[in-house]
Formats: structure tokens, C-alpha cells, sequence
């Protein structure tokens, strides 16, 4: 008897653990469904809020969805649409925290090829002229470079690519900006280095012409005249037909505009001087 009473005992008790398991394991359940659609809700909410142009309520949505549920799949994309937001609304100081709080937590995700590029113009739209700060642009530049490399044959790669050309275009004409500002000075030597520097690091650039016609002005003037002709061969062999080009060759003829004078005044005369010709012959 007794040890029938003790069966039945031990069988109760695990009875009722195994209900208490089940319903543990039902509320589990219902709890990360309950997560999961609060989460689905808060996203829907930012994508509407980022329709009518609230890209700050957008972010904060967004962010909220992120965190309801951050195990979810779900989640690295609301980050991402959080950071997006941000940048729509130009905050881009929020936009570039968590773009870089996204590629610290995600670095394998899927989406780090939009990261870096969207942290890339982040900086991208920070740049004023080439007269400011360089921040921006070497974080853009650094950022737009980890595309190319990493990630060549994605659909980012290309504009990529675009925007470090402009890049270099605003590199180049801040070199050129500096040599104006030496030159000004008449500080002949720093000026000198940073036309050097356009053509020896910004070479596809707009501004190689006129940097080696400054250089081809800035040696004949402290009197390096080898290598203000040096610099003027330079510029006639790669670029005959240019403007600078014909300014460089005034630099050793200084008598040219008179000579071009001279010249179109003696033809002038000469055409003349031939339908006077052709007058007398008819009569």
C-alpha cells in the first residue's frame, strides 16, 4: 500500500511539472509572437512616417523596432532604415553614429556594401569647398575606397567611383587655391609644391593644364628659365591646342601679341591689296 501511494505521488508530480513546462513553453511562444508583431508595427509606422517627409519620427520608429525585437532578422534593417532616415533629414551626425553602431554589431550582414556607402555620403554632403576643413572629404574618400575594394561588382561600386572623381576634382582645385594664395605672397617655393602636387597625385584632373602654365610662369619669373621651358614642352606635347598652352608661349615671346598684330594687318593689307588687283584687271 505504501508503495503504491508513493508511485502515485511521484506520477502527480510529474504530471504537473510537465503541464507547468508546456505552459512555460506556450508563453514563450506567445510572447515572441507578441514581440515580433509590436516590432512589424513599429517598422510599418516608420516607413509611413518616412513617406511624408518625417525622417526624424521616421529614425526614432525605426529605431524602436530595433530594439522591440533585436534578435529578428528584422532588426539590422531597421538599423539601417533608422540611419537612412537620419540622412534623409540631413542629421548627418546621427546618421554616421549609427551607420558605424550598424557595422560594429553587423559586420557580416548582407547590407555593409549600403553601410559604408551611405556612410560614405554621409561625408559626402558635408563638403562646402575646397577652401574648408578636409574632414569630410578624406572620410568620404576612405569610405568610398572600401566599396571599390571590397565590394567591386556591387551596384554601389560605380557611383562610388563618380563621387571619388569629384573628389579628386575638389582635391585639386584646394592645391590650386593654395598656390594662388602663395603666389599672392609671392611665395614662390610652396607655391611651386602644390602645382607639383596636382600633377604628380591629381593628374586626370581639369587643373593639370593650368598647373603646368603656372609653374612654366613661376620658374621663368625667379629665373629658372631650363625649367620653365621644360614645363612649357610638357604642356605643348600633351595639350598644344589649349589656352594655357598659348599663354605659356607668351611667357617667351613677349613681343607675340605684336607679332600676331603685325601679322593680321599685313595679310589684311594683303587681301587688299589682291582685290585691287583683280579690279584693275576687269576694267
Amino acid at each position: 500500500m505504501i508503495i503504491f501511494l508513493r508511485f502515485i505521488l511521484i506520477f502527480s508530480f510529474l504530471f504537473i511539472f510537465s503541464c507547468k513546462n508546456n505552459n512555460e513553453k506556450d508563453i514563450s511562444v506567445l510572447k515572441e509572437k507578441d514581440l515580433d508583431l509590436q516590432m512589424i508595427d513599429a517598422y510599418e509606422e516608420g516607413l509611413k512616417l518616412l513617406d511624408k517627409g518625417d525622417g526624424l519620427g521616421a529614425a526614432k520608429k525605426f529605431t524602436e523596432a530595433e530594439l522591440l525585437y533585436p534578435q529578428s532578422l528584422w532588426a539590422p534593417r531597421s538599423s539601417l532604415m533608422s540611419a537612412y532616415s537620419y540622412y534623409k533629414q540631413s542629421y548627418y551626425i546621427n546618421a554616421i553614429d549609427e551607420l558605424e553602431r550598424f557595422i560594429k554589431i553587423y559586420p557580416n550582414h548582407k547590407r555593409i556594401v549600403y553601410a559604408y556607402y551611405l556612410l560614405g555620403m554621409c561625408h559626402y554632403d558635408q563638403i562646402a569647398d575646397e577652401k574648408k576643413d578636409l574632414g569630410s572629404i578624406i572620410d568620404a574618400k576612405q569610405n568610398f575606397n572600401y566599396v571599390i575594394n571590397n565590394f567591386s561588382n556591387s551596384e554601389f561600386a560605380l557611383d562610388a567611383r563618380f563621387k571619388l572623381e569629384l573628389i579628386e576634382e575638389i582635391l585639386a582645385s584646394k592645391e590650386m587655391y593654395l598656390a594662388q594664395y602663395y603666389i599672392e605672397r609671392e611665395k614662390w617655393i610652396p607655391a611651386i609644391n602644390r602645382y607639383k602636387n596636382v600633377l604628380h597625385n591629381y593628374d586626370t584632373t581639369i587643373y593639370v593644364e593650368e598647373a603646368l602654365h603656372r609653374l612654366v610662369e613661376i620658374h621663368y619669373k625667379i629665373g629658372l628659365i631650363e625649367e620653365s621651358k621644360g614645363y612649357a614642352a610638357l604642356l605643348g606635347y600633351n595639350y598644344q591646342s589649349s589656352d594655357w598652352y598659348r599663354e605659356s608661349y607668351k611667357v617667351f615671346n613677349r613681343d607675340y601679341e605684336k607679332i600676331s598684330k603685325r601679322k593680321r594687318k599685313k595679310d589684311k593689307k594683303t587681301t587688299l591689296d589682291k582685290i585691287k588687283s583683280l579690279l584693275k584687271n576687269e576694267k
